[in-house]
């Protein structure tokens, strides 16, 4: 299954201007809210029109403005699973699978059978959507986008909504989805989701791709200073070379050894699971400013000269105490900025 996207539309805001190719994979777009993911999603399904473009699935032309080919939603065989579910309030669990359902009624009855049972919805077919709980109406939704037997599928946020417990147990259910249908678009601002379901990522912003990588790459590795902020990168500081192997970061009040240090260098990163106890290179004296417990980890702010990083430490680094960090307030602490954790960015 191979999908080829070249489309510019003018937003209020920007110019969405994206480029890429998904081939037998899980392509994610991962970018802030308003960056033009849903709006490329939109263009894709057929929902919004581009100005200009072309958009190629498996060899069948869905849209080519030179060509004045733009064939409909219904005809595209495009399964989008809305951000908010989109289910009709006056059908049934039943009645909203079989609307999008094709072929014949034998067809379509075997199919809402089938995704009954695989979205462990059995007993919930005469329900209507204002009495199903979130978790339940995002699975009727998947189950009514494979009823439709979509050659590809367009998912837009389609775990935001839900609480965290929700959150991971239908991720699962997504991530065996994905298994059997091969190809599919996901749409998120949440890294971690990012990460765990998807085989390569685009980076996006103001409607632009900065980047395209495997999922691993992005995050080890974030090319671009959005990409490190989507990725989770809590430390950045604006930042200036001062020799081939020197820069200032502005916003820790550091001189840092690091390498391969670009001229037109702006910022630098480093992520907050990557300073060190270790001594080395970039090797600094602290105070410890605040300790905020999280669920299995803590995140220690510390300070030099009156400016700050946050140094996130796991519970047997931090040597609990009675559910206590031993690292208190007023203590000072010796922590390396490793020279391969640091994130360089023209």
């Amino acid at each position: 299954m191979k999908l080829d996207v070249r489309v510019k539309k003018n937003l209020r805001d920007f110019l969405l201007d994206v480029e890429f190719c998904v081939h037998d994979e899980i392509f994610a777009l991962l970018g802030a809210s308003g960056s033009g993911k849903s709006m490329t999603l939109k263009c894709i399904a057929g929902i919004e029109t581009p100005d200009e473009g072309r958009i190629v699935l498996d060899g069948r032309i869905l849209f080519d403005s030179e060509h004045s080919i733009n064939l409909s939603p219904q005809l595209r065989r495009v399964g989008y699973l809305f951000q908010n579910y989109a289910l009709f309030p006056n059908m049934t669990v039943a009645e909203n699978i079989l609307f999008a359902a094709v072929g014949s009624r034998d067809e379509k009855l075997s199919r809402l059978r089938e995704n009954l049972s695989r979205f462990k919805l059995d007993g919930l077919e005469n329900v209507f959507p204002d009495k199903l709980s979130g978790g339940q109406a995002q699975r009727v939704a998947f189950a009514r986008v494979l009823a439709s037997h979509a050659q590809f599928l367009l998912l837009d946020e389609p775990l935001s909504a839900l609480d965290n417990f929700l959150r991971r147990r239908l991720e699962l259910e997504l991530a065996e989805v994905f298994k059997s249908y091969g190809a599919a678009i996901l749409v998120s601002h949440d890294g971690g989701e990012v990460f765990r379901l998807a085989d390569r990522i685009a980076v996006i912003d103001a409607g632009k791709v900065e980047a395209v990588g495997s999922a691993r790459e992005i995050f080890t590795h974030p090319p671009t200073l959005t990409a490190a902020k989507l990725t989770g990168c809590r430390n950045i500081s604006a930042a200036k070379k001062i020799a081939d192997d020197k820069l200032f970061a502005d916003d820790w009040g550091l001189t840092l050894i690091a390498k391969k240090i670009p001229d037109d260098l702006k910022f630098v990163g480093i992520r907050a699971d990557s300073l060190s106890t270790d001594a080395g290179e970039n090797f600094f004296t602290f105070e410890v400013a605040a300790v905020v417990e999280d669920i299995d980890a803590f995140d220690v702010i510390v300070r030099r000269e009156g400016k700050s990083l946050v140094w996130r430490v796991d519970e047997k680094q931090c040597v609990m105490r009675n559910a206590k960090c031993a690292i208190n307030v007023g203590d000072e602490i010796n922590l390396s900025l490793p020279t391969d954790k640091i994130f360089l960015f023209g």
